[in-house]
């Protein structure tokens, strides 16, 4: 196991644990288990120095996810290079609720509008943010295909799915560069998505690998969770989001603890 680890075939190479952005732009609608206030610009910043400073350089962000990409865009400021970022189409969070478009006309325009939010003129990863119809979105909505052609054209350096259902990771395996998984202590039924890319060179990131929050009931639940998630083979990067600086020092020194011991 090692902290930096190629990203499937992508020619991304990402830590071992990435920084997920929900929390710099939204609080309506979210499953954790304690409140929390979006933290203000002098925080974020703060909070993003100290990852890059831990070794992180993959931040997860979205359409969805509030204003969290209007935000990283000035706050990335002068160190885009040093982040592969992954954003995603297919979701909108508006009036306090979530509504999908994953036709290719808005995939192209949410991708664009991606770009233009964050400042940049190129996003490595792009996801589908899944309602759940995963088969139907792949096979049939012509998200792929958009996808297919914003890669071609340099807007994106490679695309794939935030799943929901074991078929659809799976199916995605054949036709993503990437899959997005849960996977954690009180729910290993996605390993074998894990498998199938690990056997395709298919690039994996986990989501929810410290559930959320609700961390099994054991001695050294982040510890525990760390070591089956990283400790597959199949594993790119694992997605926590947090806004504690504690928080993200510890997770960063038990994952390194499992990576480099």
């Amino acid at each position: 196991m090692a902290w930096m680890r190629p990203l499937g075939s992508t020619g991304l190479e990402v830590s071992a644990l990435g920084l997920g952005t929900v929390k710099l732009g939204r609080d309506e609608g979210v499953k954790y288990p304690e409140h929390f206030t979006i933290p203000d610009d002098r925080a974020a910043r703060a909070l993003l120095d100290q990852a890059r400073g831990l070794g992180i350089n993959l931040i997860d962000t979205a359409p969805a996810y509030g204003n969290s990409e209007e935000r990283l865009g000035p706050l990335l400021k002068g160190q885009r290079q040093e982040w592969v970022i992954c954003s995603k189409v297919g979701e909108e969070f508006e009036n306090g609720e979530s509504r999908f478009d994953f036709s290719p006309e808005h995939t192209v325009f949410s991708v664009q509008r991606s770009l233009q939010r964050l400042n940049t003129d190129h996003i490595e990863l792009v996801l589908i943010h899944s309602d759940g119809n995963d088969l139907e979105i792949l096979q049939r909505a012509g998200t792929v295909d958009a996808l297919r052609d914003l890669k071609q054209r340099g807007d994106i350096g490679a695309f794939g799915i935030s799943t929901k259902t074991i078929d659809g990771g799976l199916l995605a395996t054949e036709l993503c560069d990437v899959v997005m998984l849960t996977y954690n202590l009180g729910y290993e039924d996605e390993e074998p998505i894990l498998a199938a890319c690990a056997e395709a060179g298919k690039g994996t990131l986990i989501k929810k690998a410290l559930a959320s929050g609700h961390l099994a009931d054991c001695e050294d639940p982040v510890r525990a969770s760390m070591e089956l998630v990283l400790g597959h083979r199949g594993t790119g990067s694992a997605v926590v989001g947090t806004i504690n600086p504690a928080h993200l020092e510890s997770n960063v020194a038990t994952a390194r603890a499992v990576t480099d011991g």
